[in-house]
């Protein structure tokens, strides 16, 4: 049963798309408080199921989970830890113990969507079965209240989507979709002039898009910002079916995120299309 309310927390943590650690009690020698075998559920916030043996013991794992949380992504391997309980934990009752740390929900890959018309309602429901962390904002509260429900999923109704967007989380891959030219151009200004963020992409036609572009750079963004912009956003198959529009734009950001090099500068569009 242990082990059934442990496997149950980690599905809610996932599913809310909250990073953990798995702590597994491999071996122990002397007075180790608990069996190999044992396992404790850890989070940033210390301990959430479970128990490696309590004590100093599991402060020592909690410390070693926030710090592998805190690590990069490509850094979070599983790793093993071989503690004398004395000398390295201070336990008077002496005896080792070997732990193995395993990091979950670090990879996790932030979508945001900004725009909740009728593409983006489409692309939400595409994007969900993936593994990824999904926003979609509008400043229209009639639209944002259709898109589906989910625990990964955040629906946001804001009076600025410039303004959120440069809160926006590091490393995010954002797709502009809002209700035209003109309320696409002040997110995109803010998206483009950061650095953190891997891809950021604008529905509409060719025309729509050296449109922009040019206005871009009229309101002071470097030709090189501005040749970040994947516009038209999506790759060439489809119909203008909002629904085999939002099948090309997730199609373009797979490839994205899998192969980030393989896209740029690559002539994909899909057909023209405005929420």
């Amino acid at each position: 049963m242990k082990a059934l309310a442990l496997f149950r927390r980690m599905h809610e943590l996932s599913e809310k798309g909250e990073a953990f650690v798995v702590c597994t009690l491999l071996s122990s020698m002397g007075h180790a408080p608990q069996e190999p075998g044992a396992k404790a559920l850890l989070t940033m916030q210390g301990l959430c199921e479970g128990t490696v043996g309590g004590g100093k013991l599991e402060n020592k794992a909690i410390q070693t989970a926030r710090s592998l949380l805190e690590q990069p992504p490509a850094d979070s391997q599983p790793i093993i830890h071989d503690w004398d309980l004395q000398r390295d934990i201070g336990m008077s009752c002496g005896g080792r113990a070997t732990l193995l740390f395993e990091v979950f929900g670090t990879h996790a890959w932030t979508i945001c969507i900004f725009g909740a018309g009728h593409v983006a309602q489409a692309l939400t429901r595409v994007l969900l079965p993936l593994n990824c962390r999904l926003s979609c904002v509008d400043t229209r509260a009639d639209w944002v209240e259709r898109l589906p429900e989910a625990p990964h999923f955040k629906k946001l109704v804001v009076d600025d989507m410039a303004a959120w967007a440069a809160d926006l989380a590091p490393g995010s891959f954002c797709t502009v979709m809002t209700m035209g030219h003109g309320t696409d151009l002040p997110v995109l200004k803010v998206l483009l002039a950061r650095d953190d963020l891997p891809f950021v992409g604008s529905i509409g036609s060719k025309v729509k898009a050296r449109t922009m572009r040019a206005d871009l750079g009229r309101a002071g963004l470097s030709p090189e910002r501005i040749q970040r912009l994947h516009s038209p956003i999506g790759l060439d198959f489809g119909s203008r079916r909002p629904e085999e529009i939002a099948i090309s734009i997730a199609a373009q950001l797979l490839l994205a995120r899998d192969a980030p090099g393989a896209i740029i500068g690559r002539k994909a569009g899909i057909r023209p299309s405005s929420d």
